[in-house]
């Protein structure tokens, strides 16, 4: 009997042990757990978090209805699920969705299991657990809400994206299908490479084997075999469960031509598109280097032009910029028509043209391109609805003969460009040795020049004048240069020197000031009082508003504008024929004479001639000098007097150096003279001394 007992005590120990481990572990559990009687439906159990959800504790809920204790409404709610477990005594899931006082949603699992009799035919209790799964529903939507928002993306996007797993495509959007060319049928499935141009398969693959997520340019191929250049912006995701690789498709094309556009403005000439000068010297340079290197014994031949064309400014002054550009974009184009695809061609501003010849073997390569040069650039160049005849001035330079650098070459094929220039137009000039020693000799020379106004070192002397009687008629001023260690120079010494780089200017504004000066100091002195002649220089003549600058000089010396004579030459007026006659009616209407000097060594159109508004022709003194000897000086002389008679206008011989000649031209009817017979070029005292010795000997 007491072993029984013992027995029971001990059993009842372990019974309240293991309810006590089971009581542990259903308050811990993160499930609210509780058992109902099926009959009457009270609590049997519950665990305390079941107990506390509803406002009691473990002991408290026992006993109570599921009614009681979850609310009427909630148990009106849940009744027909628990009918249905109490029928056919199998379990039953359903969730439930509520709101909390803080508005929050929250989302129940409730399991009903039912617990059978010992006959296994009705359920005796029922066990209630309650998960929450708010967690996970409030993950589902917010992973349903992305991907709602990732395909309202793919829709409203205008960059293609793509969705692959693998390689194969998953989904794309109608912006990439219709970058491609194909539909979302035809895409699906296919691999992904299989739209990539061919060069860029490596780096493609190469990024997709990695699994790297980076911004990188590709390219794609369209439907029709175009290629497209692009930007992939690749990123790893999951959509639908499924891990895959999005790619957004950027069509780059038109970033990539404005890059293309820059970097042709960078290194071509906007106007011709032909390389401009920083771009030809960096490809000059290249050039050089492949000439020279590899270990060759002898570097290969290369030819430089420079080209200028001649007398262009003529175009721009007469028919404006715009026509004067439409001249320049036809030259361009004959010249690259003109060359082989690896000769280099470009534009160094203005009219300024050159050209780099490869693989030539000698001079007479170069001597083919430049005839070739020279034929196409003289063709007439329609402009303002007329023809213009354009021709070039070329120097060349050949490496290694004549240069070893860039900008030796650059150099010397200018320098060859001047001296075809002062040989006429259309002419080409290689490099001399002799040139380089001369452009240094120009270079100092320029020096000098600016450096003489600066320090006076310029005087006049002047040449009598006389009429066919003996009489002072008038003056010419002919510039001199005391230059401090050559000594007395006469303009041939300069003058040309000094029109190429615009000291001309200057210099001819201080002869011309100088020169109504002196007719002032001689007037007043009653020492000569006859007008004094300038000659002007082509770019003074040709300068806007230079009618002006003379009333200026005039106004300031208080000089009348009949006390000056001006002389140009046949060349400056056929150079601005269209302007001339209104600058010579705003000079004369001042009070000046104007004259053509060295007439009959020009190409003065006749027509021309009488539309000018002109005083006097002076007759080249290289036909004076033929005289009497030379029957066809003779006739050209004669013929001048006579046309200056019809045409109402004076004529003076110049270079008159015996009394031969002498009496010829006043024969003939010329109205003056002057050359070393009559009165060579003196300085103002010596022509004072020369007049008083006149007039004394007159006495």
């Amino acid at each position: 009997m007491n072993d029984r007992a013992a027995e029971l005590e001990r059993a009842l120990r372990e019974a309240a042990q293991q309810a006590a481990q089971l009581r542990l572990l259903a308050d811990h559990v993160p499930v609210l757990m509780a058992l109902y009687d099926a009959a009457s439906q009270r609590c049997l159990f519950a665990n305390r978090a079941y107990a506390q959800t509803f406002g009691h504790d473990e002991q408290t809920v026992l006993g109570h209805t599921f009614a009681e204790i979850i609310g009427p409404e909630a148990a009106r709610l849940i009744q027909p699920q628990v009918d249905q477990v109490l029928r056919d005594g199998s379990p039953a899931v359903y969730e439930r969705h509520l709101s909390g006082p803080d508005g929050q949603s929250r989302w129940l699992e409730v399991h009903l299991v039912p617990h059978l009799d010992e006959g296994g035919a009705a359920p005796s209790a029922v066990s209630v657990l309650i998960s929450d799964i708010s967690k996970h529903r409030l993950a589902e939507r917010a992973a349903r809400e992305s991907e709602a928002r990732l395909e309202k993306f793919m829709q409203a996007s205008v960059e293609g994206i793509v969705f692959h797993r693998e390689g194969q495509i998953t989904d794309a959007n109608p912006p990439l299908c219709a970058l491609l060319g194909y539909s979302l049928d035809e895409l699906l499935s296919r691999h992904v490479l299989s739209f990539v141009a061919e060069d860029e398969l490596a780096k493609v693959t190469r990024v997709m084997t990695e699994g790297r997520e980076l911004r990188y340019e590709t390219a794609v191929i369209h439907r029709d075999g175009t290629r497209i250049p692009v930007e992939f912006i690749v990123r790893t995701l999951e959509r639908e469960g499924e891990r895959l690789r999005m790619t957004i498709v950027r069509d780059i094309r038109d970033r990539v031509a404005a890059q293309a556009r820059i970097h042709h403005l960078a290194h071509h000439d906007a106007l011709t598109s032909l390389l401009n000068r920083a771009a030809f010297m960096e490809q000059l340079q290249q050039a050089l280097r492949r000439a020279s290197g590899g270990g060759k014994r002898q570097p290969d031949t290369l030819a430089l032009l420079f080209i200028d064309l001649d007398n262009f400014k003529r175009v721009n002054d007469s028919l404006g910029h715009l026509e004067g550009d439409k001249v320049l974009t036809t030259v361009a184009e004959r010249l690259r028509a003109c060359l082989r695809a690896s000769d280099l061609v470009g534009r160094f501003g203005g009219d300024e043209f050159v050209v780099l010849l490869a693989d030539v073997e000698s001079h007479g390569d170069v001597l083919v391109v430049l005839r070739d040069l020279l034929s196409v650039v003289e063709v007439p160049v329609s402009a303002d609805g007329r023809a213009l005849s354009v021709t070039p001035s070329i120097g060349v330079a050949m490496y290694p003969e004549h240069g070893q650098s860039a900008d030796e070459l650059i150099q010397h094929a200018d320098t060859a460009m001047y001296l075809a220039k002062s040989r006429g137009r259309a002419n080409y000039q290689f490099f001399e040795p002799a040139l380089a020693q001369n452009a240094y000799d120009e270079l100092v020379l320029e020096s000098e020049l600016a450096q003489a106004l600066e320090r006076d070192e310029f005087v006049l002397h002047y040449q009598p004048q006389l009429s066919t009687d003996g009489a002072l008629i008038g003056a010419e001023a002919l510039l001199r240069w005391q230059h401090p260690q050559r000594g007395l120079l006469s303009p041939d010494a300069f003058i040309d020197v000094a029109e190429r780089h615009r000291l001309m200017l200057a210099l001819g504004e201080w002869v011309m000031r100088s020169a109504a000066a002196q007719a002032r100091d001689w007037h007043q002195r009653e020492i000569a009082a006859v007008p004094i002649a300038v000659n002007l220089s082509r770019m003074q003549f040709h300068l806007e508003g230079f009618a002006g600058t003379v009333a200026r000089v005039l106004g300031e010396l208080h000089v009348p504008g009949h006390w000056i004579e001006l002389e140009l030459t046949e060349r400056m007026l056929m150079d601005d024929i269209a302007n001339a006659p209104a600058t010579l009616k705003a000079l004369r209407a001042l009070g000046l004479s104007v004259s053509v000097d060295d007439f009959g060594t020009g190409y003065t159109s006749l027509a021309h001639l009488t539309q000018l508004p002109l005083d006097k022709l002076k007759i080249d003194q290289s036909f004076v000098a033929k005289l009497p000897a030379d029957v066809g000086a003779a006739a050209i002389v004669q013929a001048i007097i006579q046309m200056a008679d019809g045409l109402g206008l004076r004529v003076s011989a110049e270079g008159v150096r015996n009394g031969e000649q002498r009496a010829l031209l006043a024969g003939w009817g010329c109205d003056e003279m002057q050359g070393e017979l009559l009165g060579a070029p003196m300085a103002p005292a010596e022509f004072e001394r020369w007049l008083l010795h006149r007039h004394g000997a007159a006495a």
